[in-house]
């Protein structure tokens, strides 16, 4: 998602169903959570930002990104929304030690994890952003049993969408973790307490509580 052509794409397209989705499984996971510093961590353009913001009127949310394309995008969206006072969006690329020590309320994250190419990176990065008892909640896509399924999803889903982001949907599917997998970079991270669900026919779910 490095190119303003591929960052367009991205923008145009439809994700309603599943970035709504997040904002209310987030809710439903933490029901006493109101408000407070949220790091969205590979933020994009911002669609779950801006929802997020939208859902929890009392927060200030921090979006970082390593892709000046897509934060390009997400700044638009910004300020199309009205959002420009409670969302900053920065150009960052995990890990960074400015991370460290941050102390946020919560640490969100929507599809990063299958863009790493060692997934302990983004675990030791929340860890090291979220105040001690901060609600952390990860989604992503789940990878399918097989590039059959992979592509069956790709048509259910993306079928009016450009080559491009088809291409690059079908691409995620296969880079995409199991919930067992998952479950197993957790318990590497020292966070074990963290609950791994998967969600529909094509996500899964990562969330918990840093520990003091």
């Amino acid at each position: 998602m490095d190119t303003a052509e591929q960052a367009r794409a991205y923008a145009a397209a439809d994700f309603t169903e599943p970035h709504e989705a997040f904002v209310a499984r987030f809710r439903d996971r933490f029901p006493d959570f109101n408000g407070g510093r949220v790091l969205d961590l590979g933020c994009g353009t911002a669609d779950v930002t801006v929802r997020f913001a939208r859902g929890y009127t009392e927060v200030r949310v921090v979006g970082v990104d390593g892709a000046p394309a897509m934060l390009a995008e997400g700044a638009r969206l910004v300020e199309r929304a009205g959002l420009g006072a409670r969302i900053t969006l920065e150009l960052l690329r995990l890990p960074d030690p400015a991370l460290s020590g941050a102390a946020y309320d919560a640490v969100i994250s929507n599809s990063l994890l299958h863009h790493l190419a060692d997934p302990a990176v983004l675990w030791s990065s929340i860890e090291a952003a979220a105040r001690p008892r901060a609600p952390v909640f990860v989604m992503d896509l789940r990878r399918p049993v097989s590039t059959d399924a992979a592509q069956q999803l790709v048509d259910a889903y993306a079928a009016d969408e450009s080559p491009m982001l088809r291409d690059d949907f079908y691409r995620s599917l296969c880079a995409a973790y199991t919930p067992d997998e998952v479950r197993s970079h957790l318990d590497g991270a020292g966070l074990g307490r963290f609950r791994v669900e998967p969600i529909g026919d094509r996500h899964l779910i990562a969330y918990g509580a840093i520990t003091p």
